[in-house]
């Protein structure tokens, strides 16, 4: 009873920090601890939850509809490809609707859908259900990070908003933490219920979230609104996209390949002393992403540059995926510590997220933060589509690891292309 009293006492402060923003004393808090940061967070968090819940349920919910061997593998590929399938598409519609209909209407209608699919996936008893869920829930998924984020950039300060989507990436990247605490007490099933309980939670409290001052601006412009195809009209504007979402590849090569068959990898790649489990390795893999956010969000903030803190995380990046490359043979509990370092590294996510935010104007801002990362997470389905077609030649190792060569080289090539955005004015329009 306790907690759900520090809980609703959390809840509390934050809508009255939200009444409070505009008052000069303790600026800082009010600007960074307000309802929309909160609602934010807890979007990410129903995101992180679900797209982790999959990773550590695949196995047990395969086998309970008859599956075994290296069908496991194979078709928890095919309903992953789906379900970000899902989210690629969901992204580019609920980014366009999101400038062209407010930020806010999109919140509620996305975790509605979300919700639905998650409890219906419980009941799923073939293949093909299950994939339609897959794709159903990733479609409603879709728009929660990218919105919220949105949201978040528009109402901070300039030089708080920062603090704001760091925040936003320490409290969702738990949601991993629920999601093995969850599935290690509880039934596929009921992992799947709570995940859109939790949903239909977060919408009533989306009861308090007010639009964006920004939006409401341009929406009584006479201007192009959420025009998808404007990114690829002009060559410096389309560019500035694609680099985008160059630099947010790593992170998905990580989570879907590396971490999401750790268990494959260590068992029949690196023979690894131990049992390797996929549902451990997430865990502790996004306790680290939850550092990471703060941590690299913390020194951008400080540094006063997004760009120094993304080559730093970058360069970390690097260091543990060699190093997960070359542990052959260690314990389980070493290649586990190297996934936790891992998650440290990629905790760089939001960092991308903001900054894809913060490389265009209000007309166009939620569809690009929507659908940049929801096509890095899609990325992972031609990863997955492509790998095999060399491993019967190369191996897993070496295709994983020019793999990876490949996602971190051009991530590091967007970055130096990318403009530094700490610190910019976001009320503007793409003309």
């Amino acid at each position: 009873m306790n907690f759900f009293l520090q809980v609703k006492k959390l809840i509390i402060l934050a809508i009255h920090s939200n009444r409070l923003m505009s008052e000069s004393s303790n600026k800082l808090i009010g600007r960074v601890f307000n309802i929309m940061v909160i609602v934010a967070a807890l979007g990410y968090f129903v995101d992180i939850y679900d797209l982790t819940l999959f990773t550590i349920v695949r196995v047990p919910s395969l086998k309970a509809l008859g599956y075994s061997g290296e069908d496991l593998v194979n078709q928890g590929k095919y309903l992953l490809s789906m379900q970000m399938w899902g989210m690629v598409i969901g992204g580019v519609l609920w980014g366009i609707l999101g400038d062209k209909k407010g930020r806010l209407s999109v919140l509620f209608f996305t975790i509605l859908l979300y919700s639905l699919a998650n409890i219906a996936n419980a009941y799923v008893t073939t293949i093909g259900q299950y994939a339609c869920m897959r794709f159903i829930a990733g479609f409603g998924l879709a728009g929660e990070l990218g919105i919220g984020i949105t949201l978040v950039s528009e109402i901070m300060t300039t030089k708080n908003r920062g603090y704001g989507t760091t925040m936003v990436g320490v409290i969702g990247i738990l949601g991993a933490v629920l999601g093995f605490t969850i599935t290690s007490k509880f039934s596929w099933q009921t992992a799947y219920l709570v995940g859109g309980i939790q949903g239909l939670l977060l919408l009533v409290l989306r009861i308090y979230v007010v639009e964006s001052g920004m939006f409401k601006k341009v929406q009584v412009e006479k201007i192009s609104k959420g025009n998808f195809f404007m990114l690829f009209t002009n060559w410096k504007r389309f560019s500035k996209y694609l680099y985008c979402i160059l630099l947010g590849i790593p992170v998905w090569y990580v989570i879907g390949y590396l971490i999401g068959f750790s268990d494959d990898f260590a068992t029949n790649v690196l023979h690894i002393q131990g049992t390797v489990s996929a549902g451990q390795a997430v865990m502790y893999h996004y306790i680290g992403a939850s550092i990471g956010s703060l941590l690299w969000g913390v020194v951008g903030q400080w540094l006063h540059s997004r760009k120094k803190s993304l080559w730093l995380a970058l360069s970390v990046l690097i260091i543990f995926t060699a190093a997960y490359f070359f542990s052959f043979g260690l314990s389980s509990t070493i290649f586990y510590t190297i996934i936790f370092f891992l998650g440290i590294a990629q905790g760089y996510w939001i960092i991308f997220v903001t900054v894809s935010s913060e490389q265009f104007g209000t007309n166009l801002r939620a569809t690009v933060t929507t659908t940049a990362p929801n096509f890095v997470r899609g990325s992972i389905v031609l990863i997955n589509w492509l790998t095999p077609f060399f491993i019967p030649t190369y191996g897993k190792w070496n295709t994983a690891l020019f793999t990876g060569i490949i996602c971190i080289s051009l991530a590091l090539f967007a970055l130096y292309k990318l403009q530094e955005t700490y610190g910019k004015e976001l009320d503007y329009m793409e003309k």
